[in-house]
């Protein structure tokens, strides 16, 4: 056997061993990610004040201290203090009291406020995970393909060596070594691409990890497609019951509705009560006590356009809610069909297209040493292994990716 044959059967041999590299798994990123994203932690913050407001609307508003005097025949304090009866010094206390189940309305409302902002704050979590396993599983597809495509430029180099020296005895034409390369140049595109591609998700990894950019992000080259194990039922209703964007619409239906009770409660009115000591010298103190109405008497105009208001309001977030539900119920099946589709694409190719694809380009590699195959033909075989393979990596990390829309979408991993 020549030389350069035995050299292309062993880079052939070559081409389908797998890749090993120091890998960072993918749970410890999505850890680091949940503790250092910006994006997240503003969400997080954003809950925890919220938080703290159905304290502060249960709570009564401030009281009211008054501190003064009356004086009678001179402008200075107390004058004629236990000689006339109408001069004095005293202290007054007020205190405003919303008419009952304000309280409770406004601090009800500020719950519900604060739950939909945890639910937001699920939400935001649940994104920059699924962005985080996209970019990585992007980034897997793009370091596989360069090692491959690597691969297929050294296997093809030898194929146009054995065509040279073919062509240099009379046996093969010009045209096969002109072939050979160009194909080898059209890999020096694919490099290009994939290494641009690389750089992007890199970049885009380390922004969501909020590390110093121009880190390195190593992933393995083997990560196994797993199975689609739940139905589009299942997942349909995982989305019904978890789903944090389905979540946050229900609880802005519940403030909502809330808030229409409260502007109903604005027809009644609120009312302050005083008491006040005044001490009169030589004579008697006098004490003080009385109530104070803010009688509603504007609602034609005021309360109840306020009511009218809320009810719109909590018609609309009805709405919103229906909406929210048709749209991630779309989005769904057809992520769902997504990732059904690239899981038999996945086993095709694996258990039948590349497995075929190889034996053929072997064959003809036989075929062609002895001169019982033409250069044609053995450069389509070879294209359909480089082509069928890198098919095998692009379903992979399409399945992975719509994995990964799904589990932000029902709000569970998958």
């Amino acid at each position: 056997m020549p030389q350069s044959t035995k050299y292309l059967y062993l880079h052939l041999s070559l081409l389908f061993l797998p890749i090993a590299m120091s890998a960072q798994a993918l749970p410890t990123l999505v850890d680091e990610a949940l503790l250092h994203n910006r994006e997240v932690l503003a969400a997080q913050k954003k809950y925890e004040a919220m938080r703290q407001r159905p304290s502060q609307e249960n709570s009564l508003p401030d009281p009211t201290v008054s501190l003064g005097y009356t004086s009678v025949g001179a402008p200075y304090p107390v004058a004629g203090i236990g000689r006339e009866v109408t001069s004095n010094a005293g202290i007054m206390i007020s205190q405003e009291l919303p008419f009952p189940g304000k309280r409770q309305l406004r601090g009800e409302i500020a719950a519900k406020e604060a739950s939909a902002e945890y639910a937001q704050y699920l939400s935001v979590r649940l994104n920059v995970t699924a962005r985080l396993k996209q970019a990585y599983h992007e980034l897997h597809h793009a370091n596989v393909s360069i090692t491959f495509v690597h691969r297929y430029q050294e296997l093809l180099e030898n194929i146009l060596r054995i065509s040279e020296v073919r062509y240099s005895v009379g046996r093969a034409a010009q045209q096969d070594v002109f072939k050979a390369q160009t194909q080898f140049a059209i890999f020096q595109t694919k490099l290009l691409r994939y290494e641009q591609e690389r750089n992007s998700k890199e970049i885009e990894i380390n922004a969501l990890l909020n590390r110093p950019q121009g880190g390195h992000i190593e992933v393995p080259d083997d990560i196994p497609p797993g199975q689609l194990t739940a139905t589009l039922d299942d997942m349909l209703a995982l989305a019904r019951t978890h789903a944090p964007m389905l979540a946050r619409e229900q609880k802005t239906i519940e403030r909502n509705d809330l808030a229409s009770a409260l502007a109903r409660r604005n027809l009644y009115p609120d009312y302050t009560v005083s008491g006040g000591y005044f001490n009169q010298g030589a004579m008697p103190p006098m004490w003080q006590f009385r109530v104070d109405f803010k009688l509603p008497a504007y609602f034609r105009t005021k309360q109840r356009a306020e009511i009218a208001e809320k009810a719109f309001s909590a018609t609309e977030a009805r709405h919103n809610y229906e909406a929210a539900g048709v749209a991630i119920q779309s989005q769904i099946r057809e992520t769902y069909t997504l990732a059904a589709t690239a899981r038999k694409l996945i086993d095709l190719y694996r258990k039948s297209v590349i497995p075929g694809a190889q034996l053929a380009l072997e064959s003809s590699m036989a075929g062609y040493q002895t001169g019982a195959l033409d250069f044609l033909s053995l450069f389509s075989n070879f294209m359909n292994v480089v082509e069928y393979e890198l098919m095998y990596h692009e379903e992979v990390m399409q399945f992975h990716v719509a994995l990964a829309r799904l589990e932000e979408m029902t709000g569970m991993p998958l």
